[in-house]
Protein backbone atom coordinates (compact mmCIF):
# COMPACT_ATOMS: atom_id res chain seq x y z
CA UNK A 1 0.00 0.00 0.00
CA UNK A 2 1.40 3.41 -1.00
CA UNK A 3 1.13 5.82 1.90
CA UNK A 4 1.20 9.62 1.57
CA UNK A 5 1.39 12.41 4.12
CA UNK A 6 -0.99 15.05 2.86
CA UNK A 7 -3.42 17.79 3.84
CA UNK A 8 -7.11 17.15 4.45
CA UNK A 9 -9.23 20.29 4.05
CA UNK A 10 -11.67 21.25 6.79
CA UNK A 11 -13.21 24.56 7.81
CA UNK A 12 -15.68 26.57 5.80
CA UNK A 13 -15.69 28.88 2.81
CA UNK A 14 -13.07 31.66 3.15
CA UNK A 15 -11.84 30.09 6.44
CA UNK A 16 -9.70 27.07 5.52
CA UNK A 17 -8.16 24.71 8.03
CA UNK A 18 -6.14 21.61 7.20
CA UNK A 19 -5.26 18.43 9.04
CA UNK A 20 -1.96 16.89 8.01
CA UNK A 21 -2.78 13.20 7.70
CA UNK A 22 -1.21 9.93 6.74
CA UNK A 23 -3.46 8.42 4.05
CA UNK A 24 -3.53 5.73 1.43
CA UNK A 25 -2.46 7.33 -1.86
CA UNK A 26 -5.61 6.06 -3.60
CA UNK A 27 -8.08 7.64 -1.15
CA UNK A 28 -9.73 10.99 -1.98
CA UNK A 29 -8.44 14.27 -0.52
CA UNK A 30 -11.01 14.38 2.27
CA UNK A 31 -11.26 10.60 2.62
CA UNK A 32 -10.43 8.34 5.54
CA UNK A 33 -7.01 8.89 7.09
CA UNK A 34 -4.77 6.36 8.78
CA UNK A 35 -3.49 8.88 11.34
CA UNK A 36 -3.53 12.65 11.92
CA UNK A 37 0.03 13.90 12.47
CA UNK A 38 -0.50 17.67 12.51
CA UNK A 39 -2.51 20.73 11.55
CA UNK A 40 -2.06 23.75 9.31
CA UNK A 41 -4.13 26.93 9.82
CA UNK A 42 -3.29 29.52 7.14
CA UNK A 43 -5.48 32.16 8.83
CA UNK A 44 -3.15 32.64 11.81
CA UNK A 45 -1.20 35.87 11.32
CA UNK A 46 2.12 34.65 12.74
CA UNK A 47 3.55 32.45 9.98
CA UNK A 48 5.62 30.38 12.38
CA UNK A 49 2.54 29.47 14.46
CA UNK A 50 0.48 28.15 11.55
CA UNK A 51 1.84 24.59 11.63
CA UNK A 52 1.71 22.00 14.41
CA UNK A 53 3.32 18.59 13.98
CA UNK A 54 3.51 15.52 16.18
CA UNK A 55 7.22 15.22 15.41
CA UNK A 56 7.56 11.70 16.81
CA UNK A 57 4.81 10.30 14.56
CA UNK A 58 5.97 12.24 11.50
CA UNK A 59 9.45 10.79 11.97
CA UNK A 60 8.00 7.30 12.27
CA UNK A 61 5.92 7.56 9.09
CA UNK A 62 8.82 9.00 7.12
CA UNK A 63 11.05 6.17 8.37
CA UNK A 64 8.63 3.51 7.10
CA UNK A 65 8.44 5.10 3.66
CA UNK A 66 5.46 7.48 3.65
CA UNK A 67 5.88 10.10 0.91
CA UNK A 68 4.83 13.71 1.68
CA UNK A 69 3.05 15.83 -0.94
CA UNK A 70 4.76 18.98 -2.25
CA UNK A 71 3.16 21.38 0.23
CA UNK A 72 3.69 19.02 3.18
CA UNK A 73 7.32 18.50 2.08
CA UNK A 74 7.87 22.28 2.27
CA UNK A 75 6.24 22.44 5.72
CA UNK A 76 8.36 19.51 6.92
CA UNK A 77 11.51 21.17 5.62
CA UNK A 78 10.70 24.26 7.69
CA UNK A 79 8.98 22.83 10.79
CA UNK A 80 9.58 19.07 10.70
CA UNK A 81 11.82 16.93 12.92
CA UNK A 82 15.01 18.49 11.50
CA UNK A 83 13.38 21.71 10.27
CA UNK A 84 15.12 24.99 9.60
CA UNK A 85 12.55 27.03 11.58
CA UNK A 86 11.66 24.52 14.30
CA UNK A 87 12.84 26.77 17.14
CA UNK A 88 10.86 29.76 15.82
CA UNK A 89 7.81 27.50 15.44
CA UNK A 90 7.96 26.37 19.07
CA UNK A 91 8.39 29.96 20.31
CA UNK A 92 5.47 31.16 18.17
CA UNK A 93 3.22 28.36 19.44
CA UNK A 94 4.10 29.29 23.03
CA UNK A 95 3.22 32.95 22.33
CA UNK A 96 -0.06 31.89 20.73
CA UNK A 97 -0.98 29.72 23.74
CA UNK A 98 -0.17 32.62 26.07
CA UNK A 99 -2.40 35.00 24.07
CA UNK A 100 -5.26 32.51 24.11
CA UNK A 101 -4.93 32.05 27.88
CA UNK A 102 -5.04 35.84 28.42
CA UNK A 103 -8.08 36.13 26.16
CA UNK A 104 -9.86 33.36 28.10
CA UNK A 105 -9.07 35.04 31.42
CA UNK A 106 -10.45 38.36 30.17
CA UNK A 107 -13.61 36.62 28.95
CA UNK A 108 -14.14 34.94 32.33
CA UNK A 109 -13.70 38.27 34.15
CA UNK A 110 -16.15 39.97 31.80
CA UNK A 111 -18.70 37.16 32.24
CA UNK A 112 -18.38 37.37 36.01
CA UNK A 113 -18.88 41.15 35.86
CA UNK A 114 -21.99 40.70 33.71
CA UNK A 115 -23.29 38.10 36.16
CA UNK A 116 -22.86 40.45 39.11
CA UNK A 117 -24.49 43.29 37.19
CA UNK A 118 -27.46 41.03 36.42
CA UNK A 119 -27.82 40.08 40.08
CA UNK A 120 -27.95 43.72 41.17
CA UNK A 121 -30.72 44.57 38.75
CA UNK A 122 -32.79 41.53 39.75
CA UNK A 123 -32.41 42.35 43.47
CA UNK A 124 -33.72 45.90 43.02
CA UNK A 125 -36.80 44.75 41.05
Amino acid sequence: MAVRIRMKKLGRRHRPFYRICVMDARSPRDGKEIEVVGTYDPMIRDEDARVRFNLERVGYWLSVGAQPTEKVRILLKKYGPSGTRLKENQEALARLAEQRARRLTRAKIAAAARGRAGQKTSETS
